[in-house]
């Protein structure tokens, strides 16, 4: 493994956690709000994406054309079985789905969710930092660096810690503001 695995291991932590919040409903109509959604299609589950186009023609609307109409009520199932509280309809062969207003009980659910997703981010990121600093021991230990080598390694790796925890805080927080501006 190359000396910088930790900190690639470390940026799809940050990628991860960046794609869960693009997920999370703030009230504004937004596509990728739906990526997370497979439609039971031709025999198998795919992601909406594939079965149909995805827009957002205004601020409060999601429209869906799917490729293939005949697609249309397993579409609609999909939607309404994920968790978002959408409620679809069919529209002259597309699916329109209307955004509701955030109740501010659900802003703070969706809050707490984000917080709950940032520490998870954050143990990701500490556990990384711990297995490095195991090589880094043992590296010591068998007597393949010094001890100047050792510190000067751990201190590199407390330093990128440092820098993506806080990279996972200005994620989490934009998104409350975000959830708590709509």
């Amino acid at each position: 493994m190359s000396k910088e695995s930790y900190k690639e291991r470390m940026e799809k932590t940050i990628n991860s956690l960046q794609n869960d919040l693009k997920g999370i409903r703030t009230g504004r109509a937004n596509a990728s709000i739906l990526d997370g959604i497979k439609v039971e299609a031709y025999g198998s589950n795919m992601p909406l994406k594939q079965v149909g186009n995805v827009s957002t023609p205004d601020a409060k609307t999601i429209m869906i054309q799917p490729f293939d109409k005949s697609l249309i009520g397993d579409i609609e199932k999909a939607i309404l079985k994920s968790d978002l509280g959408f409620n679809p309809f069919n529209e002259a062969g597309n699916i329109r789905i209307v955004v509701p207003e955030l109740t501010k009980e659900r802003r703070e659910e969706l809050k707490k969710g984000v917080r709950h997703r940032g520490e998870e981010a954050k143990i990701s990121i500490r556990n990384i930092r711990r297995d490095e600093n195991d090589k880094i021991k043992k590296e010591l230990k068998d007597k393949n660096i010094t001890e100047d080598e050792s510190k000067n390694q751990e201190k590199k790796i407390q330093n990128e810690t440092d820098s993506f925890i806080k990279k996972i805080d200005e994620l989490i927080n934009a998104k409350e503001k975000e959830l708590d501006t709509i």
